[in-house]
């Protein structure tokens, strides 16, 4: 798990060739002109999701991460609290290999709140709840999350 605000992204450059190439997006191009789905940077090796929803209390949320993908979490409006721990402490509920996701309930080993400007990058070995309540009340939110493939 790396949490850093987005104008220190470059300093991540060198991990890998997909996450570069993401990285060098996210320099050039503004999270606010993303449209809602899926955004192109280099295909299935490294793309940008754009949605928005509801937080919600953290007892109505799960833990989710990913074998194949690396997630880059970026807030275009609104903020969320996120809960990150390793996959191994979770008690896994559904895994779908094909989707690239396992979900799954347990103890949460660190929180990051997730607002403009910051960054949330969790490998495959990092779960991640999302969707939490920030400060006490729901909240609408407009995300990017970048995947990258990093197997």
């Amino acid at each position: 798990m790396i949490y850093t605000e987005i104008k220190h992204i470059t300093r991540y450059k060198g991990l890998g060739e997909h996450l570069d190439k993401l990285i060098d997006y996210l320099t050039s191009h503004s999270l606010e002109e993303l449209k809602n789905g899926r955004n192109e940077v280099d295909g299935d090796y490294a793309y940008i999701n754009c949605f928005e929803y509801e937080t919600l209390p953290e007892e109505e949320t799960i833990f989710e991460a990913h074998e194949k993908y690396a997630d880059i979490h970026m807030m275009i409006s609104g903020k969320e609290k996120m809960g990150v721990s390793d996959v191994s402490v979770l008690t896994i509920t559904k895994e779908d290999k094909e989707a690239d996701y396992v979900l799954g309930n347990g103890p949460t080993e660190n929180y990051v709140t997730l607002k403009p400007g910051a960054a949330l990058i969790v490998f495959p070995e990092d779960a991640h709840k999302v969707k939490i309540m920030a400060d006490g009340g729901a909240e609408h939110v407009r995300k990017a999350v970048g995947k990258v493939l990093v197997k």
